[in-house]
């Protein structure tokens, strides 16, 4: 079974609480048992139950109020996580050092790895070196790679509670993630068109005429 959720209007369904039937692989009446499995991990498993607990606590005191920061801040106090790693890129260094002093005005201990930590050189990789000084917009990005991988592991060596991504690159992130000892929240999404707002070209004319153009190039190509 392949779910389709984003094709159902869920707020009349699942949202309060019953399948919807006029759609034939609706999760809830195809995928029961899996339902049922994951009902049963929330009884079974205390640090699933407690993290999805807080998590909706938290949700339901800031909607709408509050910041992802803050909402952050008060996830992490409410598991009792003391110590905070950030994982950031090395563009978003003033928003690290920003979020790292607020953390500390609400007592949590933070630790923090630049991206390019290490200084890996990016043909090491097997990057194509035309990739290693200018990109294709002619913007020059340097020969040095990111290193999520010791990103993780120096936090896992810190013993962080949780740790915070801030601007990773797309699939630099997975493999942080991957990594990391310590759970894994997003606080920045990489969005450099946008202002670090991934969301928002989904609002744009600009962004619909972007998909579409780039798929109508993807058509031609394919002819």
């Amino acid at each position: 079974m392949k779910p389709t959720c984003h094709k159902c209007n869920s707020i009349n369904f699942c949202t309060i609480g019953k399948p919807n039937h006029n759609i034939k692989n609706c999760p809830m009446i195809v995928c029961s048992e899996i339902e049922e499995k994951a009902f049963n991990l929330y009884k079974s498993d205390e640090l699933i139950k407690k993290t999805t607990k807080e998590a909706s606590i938290v949700e339901a005191t800031g909607y709408i109020l509050w910041s992802r920061l803050k909402d952050t801040i008060e996830f992490a106090k409410r598991m009792n996580f003391r110590k905070i790693g950030l994982a950031f890129c090395v563009g978003l260094q003033r928003e690290a050092k920003k979020t790292a002093e607020i953390l500390e005005k609400y007592d949590f201990e933070v630790f923090s790895v630049c991206c390019k930590t290490g200084s890996m050189k990016k043909i090491e990789l097997g990057v194509p070196e035309e990739y290693t000084n200018i990109s294709k917009t002619g913007y020059p990005i340097g020969v040095v790679s990111c290193n999520p991988v010791a990103q993780a592991l120096l936090l896992n060596n810190a013993q962080t509670d949780l740790n915070l991504i801030i601007g990773l690159c797309v699939g630099h992130d997975i493999t942080f993630t991957q990594l990391s000892n310590a759970p894994v929240s997003t606080l920045i999404a990489k969005d450099r068109s946008n202002q670090h707002n991934p969301a928002s070209v989904l609002y744009t004319h600009y962004g619909n005429s972007f998909f579409t153009k780039d798929l109508l190039i993807k058509k031609k190509e394919v002819k």
